[in-house]
């Protein structure tokens, strides 16, 4: 077995796997909160790519520098897309707050749709490339194993899931979700806005999900209106993986999907790689169904 060549294919797969951790946050916070997968954050993931790509061609013509357009961009898809949650969390699952559970998740899909065909009109079908915004960075090549890209999302994607858990632990807003999640009923009886918490776990995980378009176009050089689609699936399956409603779960479900992707497109074939992560999903609901380091649920009669 060559070992650089496990080695390339284990930092390919870290890469890989922090994108889907970084969605796969979006689903396990709003899935503490309220229950509810919300099967439009795929969507939102594509929504950020294609804001940062709209910005980024804007500002190339107005000759800004490389490093700065994708600062901004990503700024801008951020919150452009935390906008987007922010809304379809008033649209489409407020309104159904008290309804069956079946309800909002049929509005989840919809909204998917609805999203992904928005785009479609809006810009083209086809793949659109994505500039070319890294600088070169020498010390890697020394290294051997990653590009600038890969470097680039390994940072930003780890500085983000630190920053996130720090925000849920130490702040006041993040004891508030904490308090959220546990129980609704008496966090409200406590004198926490429901809604507010609500909204803002919403506005959180999309600028996640934003975070990682930007990345991932900036990784494969090109968008198209339906990445959103098979990267919320399989970020979803991460979340369940590592233990749906558990922050450290959706981080260690990212990465280990991702490396067994990895391992499988690179000792096998890419083929199975969606097969592995659905394989994966069914095994995980059979044999171990609240995750790796998900908690059972105990049942109150």
């Amino acid at each position: 077995m060559d070992f650089q060549y496990f080695i390339e294919l284990f930092f390919g797969g870290l890469t890989r796997g922090s994108i889907y951790a970084l969605i796969a946050l979006g689903y396990t916070l709003v899935y503490g909160i309220i229950e509810l997968i919300n099967f439009a954050h795929g969507e939102i993931y594509m929504l950020g790519a294609f804001t940062a790509l709209l910005i980024a061609g804007v500002l190339g013509i107005m000759g800004f520098p490389a490093g700065g357009i994708l600062i901004v961009a990503a700024l801008a898809a951020v919150v452009w897309s935390a906008a987007y949650g922010y809304t379809l969390e008033k649209v489409a699952y407020k309104p159904l707050r008290g309804a069956p559970r079946l309800s909002p998740l049929i509005s989840a899909i919809g909204m998917s749709i609805f999203l992904q065909n928005y785009v479609l009109l809006a810009q083209t079908s086809d793949y659109v490339p994505f500039p070319r915004l890294l600088p070169e960075m020498e010390f890697l090549d020394e290294i051997g194993v990653m590009g600038p890209s890969d470097f680039l999302i390994l940072v930003t994607s780890t500085l983000a899931m630190i920053a996130l858990s720090l925000f849920i632990r130490f702040t006041r807003m993040g004891k508030a979700m904490r308090a959220t999640a546990q129980n609704r009923k008496m966090a409200l009886l406590l004198g926490i806005n429901a809604d507010r918490i609500i909204s803002l776990t919403f506005i959180v995980g999309s600028a996640l999900a934003a975070l990682g378009g930007v990345l991932i176009a900036s990784h494969m050089g090109q968008v198209n209106f339906g990445i959103g689609f098979l990267a919320g699936l399989k970020a979803f399956t991460a979340a369940v993986l590592g233990g749906i409603g558990s922050i450290p779960g959706a981080m260690v479900g990212g990465l280990v999907l991702g490396i067994a992707e990895s391992l499988t497109t690179g000792y096998l074939s890419g083929n199975y790689e969606d097969s592995l992560a659905f394989g994966l999903l069914i095994l995980i609901l059979i044999f171990r169904p609240d995750g790796i380091l998900g908690k059972a649920k105990v049942q109150k009669v």
